[in-house]
């Protein structure tokens, strides 16, 4: 009984820790997909199965595939949020796994939240103050130790890791960050659209379903990707491959469907810096199974720079 009533007193806790280890999972399988199918084609796989296992979901607990209750205007942001975040935002991340890891790649996403704040000051008007820049100061710190090395001369720095790999991981978080915010807007839009009488019933699952929107956008937009690209052939001849199949299965749910939807689903049961914070463990999580599955040096640096911009992550919403 003492087990059940901890568990029920820290409910969003343990699903933001479940949401990062999700996130881990999803981002160590990302990077092998990604080097054996190429980017476009892994993230046109993996956005059609999120839409499918999330109309699925929807129907499971909404009694309908589609997102219901989703009028024009929620459609138009939560679209947008998908386009920024799951197309334009993912194929960055998808792309600076292939150059620079998983783990290195997942660091750079620490600056989501400075990103976040930094665009919900400029559509918003909320505030940015000295927390907030203090936060991304720190968080650049611990990215800062991990990707930069003495230079040949006195006092310079140089790239420990390519350019090309920086600039897509910060693209990415960019992305990321942008996409939350619209998010949340296009969120605000769906909940005051559904009528009160109902509510209470849907309330729990319309994360999973504003996200499916969110999916459906990515998809599209991938799909023309590989119209545009002349890869169609090419993510035809996934279908011939079963391990290719069990890798994007994996990626789809443990990220956009569980990943994503248990991500909001955890802000209803706990403060979001807390939750925020706790999401945030990916890097830090991700170190030793990096260190396992694809030989990457488990250093002292890369693990005071995850822990320090994890740390910048946490002073965002706990300052």
């Amino acid at each position: 009984m003492l087990i059940f009533a901890a568990v029920l007193a820290y409910t969003g806790e343990i699903i933001s820790i479940g949401v990062a280890l999700c996130w881990t999972i999803a981002s160590l399988w990302s990077e092998v997909a990604s080097k054996s199918l190429g980017v476009r084609v892994m993230n046109a796989w993996r956005m059609g199965l999120s839409v499918l296992m999330s109309a699925v979901m929807c129907h499971v607990f909404l009694g309908s595939p589609w997102p219901v209750y989703a009028d024009a205007s929620v459609w138009g942001l939560l679209s947008l949020s998908g386009f920024i975040g799951f197309f334009l935002g993912d194929v960055c991340l998808l792309g600076s796994y292939v150059i620079i890891g998983a783990r290195t790649g997942q660091l750079f996403q620490t600056l989501a939240p400075a990103f976040s704040a930094l665009f919900a000051w400029l559509l918003m008007g909320q505030t940015l103050g000295w927390k907030s820049l203090l936060a991304m100061a720190v968080t650049l710190a611990g990215i800062g130790i991990t990707i930069l090395g003495g230079g040949s001369g006195h006092g310079k720095f140089s790239l420990r890791i390519p350019l090309r790999g920086v600039l897509l991981a910060t693209g990415a978080a960019l992305g990321q960050g942008l996409g939350l915010v619209i998010s949340g807007i296009g969120m605000n839009h769906y909940i005051s659209a559904i009528p009160a009488e109902r509510l209470p019933e849907v309330q729990a699952v319309i994360p999973f379903s504003a996200n499916m929107i969110r999916c459906i956008a990515g998809f599209a937009a991938a799909l023309l990707a590989l119209v545009f690209t002349n890869k169609l052939r090419e993510a035809a001849d996934v279908l011939h491959s079963r391990r290719s199949l069990a890798q994007l299965a994996v990626i789809v749910v443990f990220g956009p469907v569980v990943g994503v939807g248990f991500s909001l689903m955890a802000l209803r049961y706990t403060a979001a810096g807390i939750a925020s914070t706790l999401q945030s463990l990916t890097p830090i999580m991700l170190l030793l199974p990096s260190h396992w599955m694809f030989g990457e040096k488990l250093t002292l640096r890369a693990v005071a720079g995850a822990i320090v911009s994890v740390a910048g992550v946490s002073l965002f919403f706990l300052l």
